[in-house]
């Protein structure tokens, strides 16, 4: 599936949303590019938290003027050789079109070179194995960066989360002097409703505005996070329920586990990955889950992921005695292994520094409302079938369902005798249609009323003699025999 961050990504600057007055600095800088004109600061420091625009638009500038992308990311080796097999070269020479027609910067031609998340270059001094011929180091690139953009002849954008780290240090300190500084700001939560509805209306998915406005206030400014979110409750739906936002209660924490993830990850203080872990307030069991969805992101080398797994793999057999036995005294052990010994276990220092929420928690947050509609039907017709919730969903509620779907007169009267709510009609529908659900509860109503006024009223008996009136006053009076509950087969 595709990713909706991606796919409604700004094609141009004027697709923007927030962040004008930067967006139009952008847009003069790059102007005077376009024209033949090397600025005064050739290259241009992006400043602002994840999600405001700075990427989009470096992207965007790009497509606005017709020229080829040079990028290096987080992800990738940026060290002083790198950055000058890469960067440096594509600086100082003239590009190419994607149909490899040569393209002088005298009329126009240009390549834009983007170093995304330059303030996590970590300037390590040397590698962790020095048995290894690897190098995943960024030793050196900060200083190759600054005599790249002295010699470039082609325009350079850094995007940064943390100004400070980028610019600490001599060599910091001339790159700040070097670049033209662009502050883009957390984007206000009514331009990002607006965009939401947007994005609705092209995936043709109806979602409530309260749902909108709680994904808005939620994602702090984050445009990438509210899309994500988005995506998250509407995926495979139509219609979305307010339920649905049930999912993105976790984001509070998020911030903390990711600080934790990064002490896991980037160090090998074992004591502060204790107090992190310790501090936490999460189980172990969600802390698993967390590290088992991002180690494959953070450990590239085969070998320290494999060390890693034998710990995790470790956590989770004491977690399961935990949970067999009732042993709570071994939590200690779990956290030691899955956060000490992930740690210990690589060999290497790694550049990443973005981390994904855990696949299985979303499934299963995301899949809440559902599992709780269908157990609420499930009771219903247990309680109608004399049988448990537990048997119901196993062994009838899928001929049910196939029933309810196939036979109109039948799922009009279960609608009618179960009190089926619009939630739980809908979940029983295969066609998830608002206009079917309404057609079956109007003809529900309308069998209920039918019957009221149909109903014929009891008969009464009336003695004429006085022998029979007499007998009936001496006869034992006889319970009278409760109405038979209905079941499936009636219907």
């Amino acid at each position: 599936m595709e990713d909706w961050t991606e796919k409604y990504r700004p094609k141009s600057l004027n697709d923007i949303v927030g962040n004008e007055q930067a967006v139009s600095l952008l847009k003069k800088w790059g102007d005077e590019w376009s024209k033949g004109i090397t600025p005064k600061k050739k290259a241009v420091i992006l400043i602002g938290k994840a999600g405001t625009g700075k990427t989009s638009s470096a992207l965007a500038l790009a497509n606005d003027f017709g020229w080829t992308i040079v990028e290096l990311n987080a992800s990738d080796t940026r060290n002083a050789t790198k950055i000058k097999s890469i960067v440096t070269s594509g600086a100082i020479n003239e590009t190419f079109s994607v149909n490899g027609q040569f393209l002088p910067s005298s009329v126009g031609g240009r390549k834009l070179i983007i170093l995304d998340e330059a303030d996590n270059l970590y300037e390590r001094v040397e590698k962790i194995d020095k048995n290894d011929d690897k190098d995943f180091s960024d030793k050196g690139g900060k200083r190759a960066i600054l005599d790249t953009i002295r010699m470039t002849k082609q325009p350079i954008i850094l995007t940064v989360n943390n100004y400070y780290a980028l610019t600490k240090g001599s060599t910091g300190a001339s790159l700040k002097e070097t670049c033209l500084t662009i502050r883009y700001y957390n984007i206000y939560p009514s331009i990002i409703m607006n965009l939401l509805k947007d994005i609705c209306r092209r995936e043709n998915v109806l979602v409530g505005s309260e749902i909108l406005k709680i994904i808005a206030d939620r994602c702090k400014g984050d445009i990438r996070s509210a899309v994500n979110d988005l995506q998250s409750i509407c995926l495979g739906k139509k219609h979305v329920n307010v339920e649905a936002t049930d999912v993105l209660g976790y984001r509070d924490k998020e911030q903390i586990i990711f600080d934790v993830l990064r002490e896991i990850f980037k160090t090998k203080n074992l004591n502060n990955i204790r107090k992190s872990v310790i501090n936490l307030n999460e189980t172990p069991n969600n802390l698993l889950l967390w590290l088992d969805e991002n180690l494959p992101l953070e450990y590239k080398d085969a070998a320290d992921l494999v060390e890693a797994y034998k710990y995790l793999a470790e956590a989770d057999l004491f977690l399961s005695r935990i949970h067999r036995r009732q042993q709570y005294n071994l939590w200690s052990y779990a956290f030691d292994l899955m956060s000490c010994g992930t740690s210990l276990a690589k060999s290497h220092d790694y550049p990443n520094e973005r981390y994904r929420f855990p696949t299985w928690l979303s499934e299963m947050s995301k899949s809440k409302f559902l599992r709780e509609t269908r157990d609420s039907i499930a009771e219903k017709i247990g309680r109608l079938c004399h049988s448990s919730t537990h048997k119901t969903i196993e062994s009838i509620l899928p001929q049910f369902k196939y029933l309810f779907n196939h036979n109109n007169k039948f799922s009009v009267k279960m609608i009618q005798t179960l009190n089926l709510s619009e939630g739980e009609i809908m979940f029983l529908l295969e066609e998830k249609s608002e206009k079917k659900v309404r057609q079956l509860i109007e003809e529900a109503e309308k069998l209920r009323i039918d019957k009221k006024i149909t109903k014929e009223p009891e008969a009464t008996l009336k003695i004429t003699t006085t022998k029979h009136a007499e007998l009936k006053e001496k006869a034992p009076t006889v319970p009278e025999r409760k109405e038979r509950q209905p079941s499936l087969l009636d219907f």
